[in-house]
């Protein structure tokens, strides 16, 4: 058992968000914690993580929090990363503190052990050897010579390439830092890991290498994120928090959807059932309560009533008609040609391309996807090709007809300082107050909500006022930059949904490999080097990408075949040479000779120092063991550069 929770509850505002929540984590428990926007989910992180307390109440519901020995928690909350004076490779270094100052301590007895006059004083001598064999197992057990390799590894997955270790980490992007503080966490290595959208910030490739070393973590993991693949990939049970109770089903995600489905419809019978029957025993009350002849038996009737355990209607969400975009004017087929544009950012000297003579072309109806690493400049295409930002090169051609509906991921068209039925009254000013809340209730922006300003509301809830105006708006061509980053799962199905029931045309970007494969017609995706279009929609783009790896490979070892080939002939062919070329060759032949007899030496005498690092009197011996791999690495350097004289030789005769 990693941490066991009991009776927790929270109460916000006079309204109670946990309903005495249990949860008990064991060692390697793989955890997906879900729940619409606003349902606690933050807040029993907080709880676990001691940032906030739960509700005191009094026996038997007292709230009891237990942690295993020696417990450890790293959480990554959502939009927060580092923000310090030191470098990158500073910072994660740091993580290993104890380590390195182990380190640098067992050099310092190394030192005084080979001083000859530390032997005179026997007793302090065996204090030192034994406090060198104590940190010695300890710098080794906590895999002490591999500091250098976690670090790089990590980095390099987590998108910091180690050109970039050395850059202050107060100079970078917020998603940059929060990249490096997940990387971080991650060399922290907790018992509890817990990750707050941890994929928000990341590229496909980034979070894939994510998805694979998760899978291997040794600790528990409590992962909140409406990414559906994510949550399929590492999960072993799902919590679900539904009106402040938490429930756990076990399985992963698609499991849990399976099983949900399975149990609301099971609660709505039961639900309908227990409703036809205590509105036939209050009908009976009603009709006979009055009379002395059937008093008695009414009476009975209500103590049967007010006996009965209520079944709560389960929560039923009619995605269909939540949000539905819709559009008065059709367009011509051919809606928009984009001819070697350049996507740049900044001003004057300080301005850099992104990309470099982009061109593509959009037809009416297309789902068209924009996909590339983060920085790549998605985002800045989109703006450039509703000229919202310059283009300095290359022609952007809307046809006639076009009327555009801009999601933008920072929502920087809301006035943050208006409330939320303000935000939509000041776009449309003959709608009633009824008619804007209505518009509000089918994006499920209700009650209170709406007059709190745009500024303090959720982002999910942001998006949601974004999709009402969208749906107001009534624009043929949809143009969506993340659009689901900030939503719940059941509103990213709404989302989904009402997109694909759209019939005009749209262009978005967008990380979220399960809208891409269930949305887009087409993704273009744009590189350092190139932009590649790929018909269909995520799963039809990897399986290309695939298939060019494969067809690359195949190239290389054709060419690397073709190349033995042709040395082989080159080798075997009977031509002219003179006399000064034929003593060359001779002394290059001398040399081949020589070299193969020095890498097979350099060979014996490697795989010699190779077992004597497995002895454990080796191991136990910092310093030979240090002398031997320096000199390993020395030889194997060595053998390297003879190999590669061998063969420049063996080419050039």
């Amino acid at each position: 058992m990693v941490i066991s929770l009991e009776n927790i509850s929270k109460f916000y505002n006079g309204n109670q968000v946990l309903k005495n929540v249990a949860l008990t984590i064991e060692d390697n428990d793989r955890i997906g914690l879900i729940g619409i926007n606003g349902c606690g989910k933050s807040t029993l992180l907080r709880i676990i993580t001691g940032k906030e307390e739960p509700e005191t109440q009094q026996e038997p519901n007292v709230a009891r929090i237990s942690l295993s020995r020696g417990m450890t928690i790293g959480f990554l909350e959502q939009n927060t990363g580092l923000d310090r004076s030191s470098t990158i490779i500073e910072e994660m270094k740091s993580v290993f503190t104890e380590l390195l100052e182990t380190a640098d301590r067992l050099r310092e007895l190394e030192a005084i052990m080979a001083d000859p006059s530390a032997h005179d004083d026997e007793k302090h001598f065996l204090e030192i050897s034994r406090e060198y064999d104590a940190k010695t197992a300890f710098f080794e057990s906590n895999d002490g010579y591999l500091v250098d390799v976690n670090i790089s590894k990590v980095l390099n997955g987590m998108g910091f390439p180690p050109d970039t270790y050395d850059r202050v980490i107060s100079t970078l992007s917020g998603g940059e830092k929060t990249r490096l503080a997940l990387a971080k966490l991650l060399l922290e290595n907790p018992k509890l890991l817990i990750l707050d959208e941890p994929t928000n910030h990341l590229d496909f490739n980034t979070i894939m290498w994510l998805e694979d070393y998760l899978r291997d973590y040794k600790g528990a993991l409590l992962i909140v994120s409406h990414d559906r693949y994510f949550l399929d990939k590492l999960t072993t049970s799902i919590c679900e928090i539904e009106r402040g109770v938490l429930k756990r089903y076990r399985g992963n995600y698609s499991a849990f959807v399976k099983l949900k489905q399975a149990e609301v419809t099971r609660q709505l019978k039961e639900y309908e059932a227990q409703q036809a029957e205590i509105a036939k025993l209050q009908d009976f009350v009603d009709r006979n309560l009055v009379r002395a002849t059937t008093s008695a038996m009414a009476k009975s009737r209500i103590k049967k009533l007010e006996s009965m355990e209520i079944i709560e209607k389960p929560i039923l969400y009619e995605k269909s008609a939540k949000i539905k975009f819709e559009y008065d004017i059709t367009p011509p087929f051919d809606l928009l040609t984009v001819k070697n544009i350049d996507v740049s950012v900044g001003r004057g000297a300080e301005r850099k391309t992104l990309v470099d003579s982009l061109s593509f072309e959009v037809k009416r109806g297309e789902k068209l996807a924009v996909i590339g690493s983060n920085g790549i400049g998605k985002s800045t295409l989109l703006k450039v090709i509703q000229r919202k930002l310059p283009c300095d090169h290359g022609i952007i051609e809307w046809t006639k007809n076009v009327k555009i509906s801009y999601f933008d991921q920072e929502n920087a068209q809301l006035d943050p300082n208006k409330t939320v039925m303000d935000e939509v009254h000041s776009r449309y000013r003959t709608m009633s107050d009824t008619e804007v809340r209505s518009l509000l209730g089918c994006v499920r922006l209700v009650g209170e909500n709406v007059f709190k300003k745009v500024g303090v509301i959720s982002g999910g809830e942001r998006a949601k006022l974004c999709f009402a105006i969208m749906m107001l708006e009534r624009g043929n061509v949809l143009i969506l930059d993340e659009p689901t980053n900030h939503l719940d799962i059941d509103t990213k199905e709404v989302l989904e949904q009402a997109l694909c029931e759209f019939d005009g045309t749209v262009i978005f970007v967008s990380h979220d490999r399960y809208l891409l494969n269930k949305l887009a017609t087409r993704i273009i995706e744009i590189t350092e080097n190139s932009v590649e279009s790929y018909n269909g929609g995520f799963d039809d783009y990897i399986a290309v990408k695939r298939e060019k790896e494969e067809a690359a490979e195949k190239i290389l070892e054709a060419q690397k075949q073709e190349r033995a080939r042709q040395l082989a002939e080159e080798k075997n062919a009977k031509t002219y040479r003179s006399k000064e070329q034929r003593a060359a060759d001779a002394k290059k032949r001398a040399r081949i000779k020589e070299l193969e007899k020095e890498i097979e030496r350099l060979e014996g005498e490697m795989a010699v120092i190779q077992t004597e690092l497995a002895d454990p009197d080796v191991c136990s011996d910092y310093q030979l063991m240090q002398e031997k791999c320096e000199k390993l690495e020395s030889m194997k350097k060595l053998c390297s550069e003879y190999e590669d004289e061998w063969v420049m030789l063996s080419e050039e005769i």
